[in-house]
């Protein structure tokens, strides 16, 4: 599978490991240029690229940067990506720490995946946004196994669902679906699934009880 990934920090950056070993071909982008990701390049094969180069032809895309970044992508990042591209946002909003009060999210009472999908004008799967990055590394396990972890996945888009689920499964990990992105609320910053590491039945059980009510320590 053709992926991009605009974002090579913690989770962009573990992602590209993990995916070039299983053998997806992957193009990776940062906001300092491709120059920047050599090391990357070279430890994993994936080729390094300029952001808005990094759709083309992409099956799938993650986006994941800075929330309050993400305005700044490029316009048409998405007109040379394979049809029915589906997009992963691994984003969280942290109002107090960096980004600043976002007054779509404040104001307007979105989620935080349906204002990003509002800023890329495509729709996005939400997934990866509580995953310890190295877990991504370190925690992977075959289907079965009794130690596997499981990660919520939200949006409306099913097919790009699956999809996303599909490569989920396929790094390691079970998904459970979280919704759609008016519920992605269930698996923000703050919520009880956020950072867990569990199975489906207790990924499940935190889904169920968390508050539609932003957390104060999460609002700008």
């Amino acid at each position: 599978m053709k992926i991009g990934i605009i974002g090579a920090g913690n989770i962009g950056g573990n992602l590209t490991r993990r995916l070039t070993a299983l053998g997806h071909e992957v193009a990776v982008a940062n906001s300092r240029g491709p120059e920047t990701l050599t090391a990357l390049a070279q430890e994993t094969g994936a080729t390094p690229v300029t952001v808005d180069r990094a759709a083309q032809g992409a099956e799938i895309v993650v986006v994941a940067i800075p929330f309050k970044n993400v305005p700044d992508l490029p316009e048409g990042l998405f007109d040379g990506a394979a049809p029915g591209v589906a997009v992963i946002d691994t984003g969280n909003y942290y109002p107090r720490r960096r980004d600043g009060r976002i007054a779509g999210v404040e104001d307007e009472g979105l989620t935080e995946s349906r204002w990003t999908e509002r800023q890329l004008g495509r729709p996005v799967i939400k997934a990866f946004n509580g995953t310890y990055a190295e877990d991504i590394l370190d925690r992977h396990r075959p289907a079965g196994a009794a130690d596997r972890i499981a990660l919520p996945v939200a949006g409306d888009d099913e097919a790009a669902k699956k999809a996303v689920r599909d490569l989920i499964e396929e790094l390691g990990f079970d998904t459970v679906d979280s919704g759609g992105l008016d519920d992605s609320w269930r698996q923000q910053p703050d919520t009880p699934v956020y950072g867990l590491r569990e199975g489906i039945e207790g990924v499940t059980r935190a889904l169920a009880e968390a508050s539609p009510v932003r957390p104060e320590a999460f609002r700008g």
